[in-house]
């Protein structure tokens, strides 16, 4: 799955990604809340990361990379 700014992540959709199209912070978090247990490599924004801050470390661990700006 990929969060973030729309134009950042629709790309990965053309290999088979699930995107998460998320315009700020909140809908940044409520993606990350909805994270289903099958959900174990998530690709975020540099801006997706940034909003999520400790939220990461604090829920189950899942395998994240964040782009680079």
């Amino acid at each position: 799955m990929a969060i973030g700014e729309e134009a950042r992540i629709m790309g990965f959709a053309l290999a088979g990604v699930v995107v998460c199209p998320a315009a700020d912070a909140e809908a940044v978090r409520a993606a990350w809340r909805d994270l289903g247990p099958d959900d174990a490599l998530i690709i975020l924004t540099r801006a997706a990361a940034e909003a999520l801050g400790d939220d990461m470390a604090r829920t189950r661990p899942p395998l994240t990379a964040v782009m680079p700006a």
